[in-house]
């Protein structure tokens, strides 16, 4: 069985694999170059570890990529004076290649 890994980067929390490509919140880094991900859990097959509130370990990922992701569209509406505005936001993402577990 292969090793998994819980790592958490930009406020949410990620299941990762060796090899795994991956799309999180923006991080100020240059493609090509290396990161330290904050790793709450490893398991390979029945051992585990948990950190509390995480692991002294770290999982390097290489950059791949940043970029912007699809325009999400909204749109407010106020009643009775028929006021409409609509509004788009395209989130910026980097794209990391995970390491070694």
């Amino acid at each position: 069985m292969a090793k998994l890994a819980i790592i958490r980067t930009g406020g949410k929390q990620y299941l990762v694999k060796e090899n795994d490509k991956l799309k999180i919140e923006k991080l100020v880094a240059e493609p090509g170059s290396k990161v330290e991900l904050e790793t709450l859990l490893i398991a390979d097959g029945d051992q585990v570890e948990i950190g509390e509130p995480a692991l002294d370990a770290k999982i390097s990922a290489t950059v791949s990529k940043q970029g912007h992701l699809r325009t999400v569209t909204g749109v407010k509406y106020k009643r009775k004076t028929r006021e409409k505005t609509k509004f788009g936001h395209r989130q910026k993402f980097t794209e990391v290649l995970i390491g070694k577990i």
